[in-house]
């Protein structure tokens, strides 16, 4: 207005080789603050149980000083679970943060994208199809395996369906919500064709629980996340100008087509994974991204934070269905009574918009 020129703000950033980190120091902070209670929270989650122990005993032993005793009934007895529920929280909470990322609707999360849903009713076929093949790879193969196959399975059906010269998020969302309805449909007919025995124990998997995780299972998903994160964090600094629109990237030079199918693979395994090793837990991928979209006050959901939202919120379900509540529950059961209100809210507050 009077003449002189008014410079922006600028956020001061860091160079490593050929990549610019900005620094963001509130977002940094709320994401240190989020590791640190999701470290106490599984610190308090293992403590917990017929034989109580300190969190310094907790503590003591997992940096490896800890007594004969505690060694066995922390390393052997509760790390499974409580691994597990990070394990299985952090893949639901990055699965969620990539697909609302890409097709920009809060809705888009793998329990509404059919991938839990597809890797469901596979599961429950191989475990109420008795006789014959089905028993057979049941026995070699594994229900986990044949999850993480049918969660893959819908999730590359539902990118090649919603597929137009690109990916349209309502496009996605709508696809998505149709495969998963068939899903359902699918499970629902297999459970009430199928022996009491064994929907019994189809119907305790689906719920989604950490109840009696081995250290292979735990191993298989740990190394498993692990890879996949890697492969994220490598393609995510690509795909930061995908949120200023395709043709903008385009400009920059962004690959938009192969960096947003990469990243949705990733998505789509990470789920996999975690329904392989806890079942299809529901709401934890649509939650956890909102959430630490908000926490760090950041447009888009982050990764490192909806991961590190999505391992608190799984673990502290886990600890609240076995100890708040006046009988034990599978962790299934708290996320959805958490999630379900927080879908509502959601709905709601697009209306409103």
């Amino acid at each position: 207005m009077n003449g002189t020129a008014v410079k922006p703000a600028v956020t001061p950033g860091v160079r490593l080789g050929g990549l610019s980190f900005v620094w963001r120091p509130w977002m940094v902070g709320v994401t240190l603050l989020l590791a640190v209670a999701t470290f106490l929270v599984f610190c308090l989650s293992i403590s917990v149980g017929d034989f109580p122990l300190g969190l310094d005993r907790v503590i003591a032993t997992i940096a490896g000083r800890g007594e004969q005793v505690d060694e066995f009934v922390i390393m052997d007895l509760r790390m499974p679970r409580a691994l597990a529920g990070l394990v299985v929280g952090t893949a639901l909470g990055v699965s969620g943060a990539i697909t609302q990322s890409i097709a920009r609707n809060p809705l888009a999360s793998p329990d509404i994208l059919g991938i839990t849903g597809g890797a469901g009713a596979v599961a429950v076929f191989l475990v109420t199809v008795s006789g014959g093949t089905a028993a057979a790879v049941v026995g070699s193969v594994g229900v986990s395996a044949a999850a993480l196959a049918g969660g893959l399975g819908a999730g590359l059906l539902v990118y090649f369906l919603a597929w137009r010269r690109g990916i349209d998020g309502f496009r996605l969302v709508l696809i998505g919500i149709s495969v998963s309805a068939v899903t359902e449909a699918v499970t629902t007919w297999l459970l009430s064709t199928a022996d009491i025995r064994d929907v019994a124990r189809a119907q305790a998997w689906l719920v989604g629980s950490l109840d009696n995780r081995s250290w292979g299972e735990v191993g298989v998903a740990l190394w498993s996340t692990l890879a996949l994160m890697a492969i994220v964090a490598c393609a995510a600094f690509q795909f930061k100008p995908l949120h200023l629109g395709d043709d903008v990237a385009a400009g920059l030079g962004v690959r938009y087509s192969r960096v947003r199918a990469v990243l949705l693979l990733c998505a789509v395994l990470l789920a996999a994974v975690a329904v392989s090793a806890a079942g299809p837990v529901p709401f934890v991928a649509l939650v956890a991204p909102q959430v630490a979209m908000r926490l760090v006050r950041h447009p888009t959901p982050p990764m490192i934070a909806s991961g590190l939202v999505g391992a608190l919120l799984l673990t502290g379900a886990d600890l609240t269905a076995r100890t708040a509540l006046p009988m034990a529950l599978p962790v299934g059961v708290v996320t959805a009574a958490i999630g379900g209100p927080f879908l509502v809210f959601l709905l709601v507050r697009a209306n409103l918009r």
